[in-house]
Parts: C-alpha cells; structure tokens; sequence
C-alpha cells in the first residue's frame, strides 16, 4: 500500500494565473459574475448537476469559459471531487493516482481522499502518478482554485470541505476506457461525489500537427490545409474548426460513448481530454438505463469559446467547451 505523503505545490501559480490569492480570488469572481444567472429558466448552480467538462488553459485564455462550468457545479452535497484530467508530461496507459497527501492552492490546500484512493489502487488497475510528471500537470493544477473557489461559496465551514480524488487517465483505447468507466460508475452515482472533467478542445495549427479543413462546411470531405492554401473562406478556418468541434460536443451530448470514439476516428479532432471524457461517458453510460429522465447522466454544453479565430494557416487556437450532466 502507498502511503500518500506531502504537499503537490502550485507550480503554475504566477505563470498561468494569478499566485496572489486576493488577485486571484477577484479575477474568479469575475468570470463567475460574467455567467448569467440563470440557464434555460434554471437558477445557477443546476440542481444535480455533479459533473462537469471544463478547459485547463491559462486563465487570460480559458477562465472565462470554465467559469460556466463552475456556476453550473451543484456542489451542495458534495464530500469528495473526483478530478480527471489527461497526461501531457508523459505517455500513460491505463490511469494513475496521486501519492500526495494534499495539494497546494493559493487559497490553501485540499485534501487528499486517502481511502478512496487507497480503494482505488486496491483493485489492481491504477498506476502511482510520477512526482515530477504529477508537479508538471497542468491538466489537473488548473482547476484547484475554481474548486476551492466554489468550495467556499457553497461551505461556511472548513470542516464541511470535499475532499479530493485526482485520476490522470492516460491512452486507452474505448474498450478499456468502458473498463475504467463501469469501475468508477458506482462513484458517480454516489450523490457525495461530483466530477469534473479536465479537457480543452481542438488544438488547431502546424505547431499541433492539426490543419483539418472542412471545404464548404461539408464534413464528409476534410482535408489538411498546407502553406500553400493560405486563406480559404468558404467558409473561413475558424468556422470549420467550430464546425469540427461542434461534431465533438454533439457525440458527447448523445451520451453514447460508442458515437464520441467513432467521432474522433473520423475527425481526428485533438480533445486532448478525450480520454477522460470518454471514462467519464463510459461510467454515465452505464448508469443511464436505470434513469427516469432522459436527459439524466448526458453531458449539456453551455459555452464554445477559442484562444483565437483562425483565418490564415500560419495561425494558429484552442478551443474550450463547458459542459455539465446531471447525476
């Protein structure tokens, strides 16, 4: 047994947000005050909703769309958050967990859920995340101070706080992750647990080996533009990456995991949290069939944003989506 030990620092502090905690804590509540209200007639956060996608950029860039995902996160009965995001510091099959006891914030530290992880390297399939791959992943850092942030909007007391499980999943293939689906389904449905699912969306441009094009908006014929094809506009770069992500959230909105694998087969789209999202499909999946509503367990998008809007091949974005499921 790995006895969890230590504190994971917040080495992204000061480099992709803000490290001072008072500037920090004003920059959230300005994305979150940003967010509407109300979605669809709902007051935020959305009752049930214990599951979320939001992006991990730097914050100048993606804040403002994860805060969507947030204002949506019912956290009211929250006593344990599941984090699961992909591995960018190193190839990894199958998923790992943490060997850290907590984990660092500027607005202080979050505790790991030692039995839960313990239970959960007990069934054999995890691996112990590398410490220098663990300190170096930005897909899990950057969402510890929304959650602390919402944390401390939804609890008066710090003995009431969640504690934290991360799962850094790694390259599986959609069999295995429907294997790491149905494992962490019961989880899920716990209602002391919710989940938030680390991914941006398509990363578009030479430097991420990614150029597809959909000529004439028909996604049945892409193609990979080259520096020779220099400014289409029928329709224009940005459209046809909205349109090729636009495919990626539709897949997920079904709430078949078979549809979100297949879409990437076709597309190629680079979700760099494909992985994770198609665990978290997967576990939902499974759940679905004893659901009395059918929206239940199937992930709504409520905001599409991009770094930038690509019109020449020499560019280059990201894109970031939010989503929430109710559980």
């Amino acid at each position: 047994m790995t006895k969890l030990s230590g504190t994971r620092e917040a080495g992204k502090a000061d480099s992709w947000y803000e490290g001072d905690p008072d500037i920090l804590s004003d920059q959230l509540d300005g994305f979150l005050g940003d967010v509407p209200a109300s979605i669809n007639n709902t007051n935020l956060p959305i009752p049930g909703a214990r599951v979320i996608i939001a992006p991990h950029a730097g914050y100048s860039y993606s804040g403002p769309c994860a805060a969507w995902a947030y204002k949506c996160l019912d956290l009211s009965k929250a006593k344990r958050v599941f984090l699961l995001g992909p591995s960018h510091t190193y190839y990894l099959r199958g998923c790992a967990l943490t060997t850290f006891a907590r984990y660092d914030t500027p607005f202080g530290d979050l505790t790991i859920d030692e039995p839960i992880v313990q239970k959960l390297r007990e069934t054999g399939r995890f691996q112990d995340m590398p410490t220098r791959h663990e300190n170096a992943e930005h897909s899990l850092e950057m969402h510890l101070p929304y959650i602390y942030k919402r944390i401390t909007q939804t609890f008066s007391s710090r003995d009431e706080y969640p504690t934290l499980v991360p799962i850094l999943v790694g390259d599986n293939k959609g069999p295995e992750e429907k294997q790491f689906g149905a494992l962490l389904a019961p989880y899920l449905q716990d209602p002391d647990n919710v989940f938030v699912v680390s991914s941006d969306f398509c990363h578009w441009g030479d430097r991420f080996s990614y150029t597809v094009y959909a000529p004439g908006s028909d996604v049945n014929n892409l193609t990979s533009l080259t520096y020779q094809t220099r400014r289409p506009a029928n329709p224009p770069i940005h459209e046809s990456i909205k349109l090729l992500d636009q495919l990626a959230m539709d897949a997920i909105a079904t709430g078949h995991h078979d549809d979100f694998v297949d879409n990437l087969k076709k597309t190629k789209n680079t979700v760099c949290g494909r992985h994770p999202i198609g665990v978290t499909m997967a576990a939902l999946e499974a759940l679905a069939p004893g659901a009395s509503d059918a929206d239940k367990y199937r992930f709504k998008f409520v905001q599409y944003q991009r770094s930038s809007l690509v019109e020449v091949y020499s560019d280059s974005s990201v894109s970031y989506a939010s989503a929430y499921a109710i559980a």
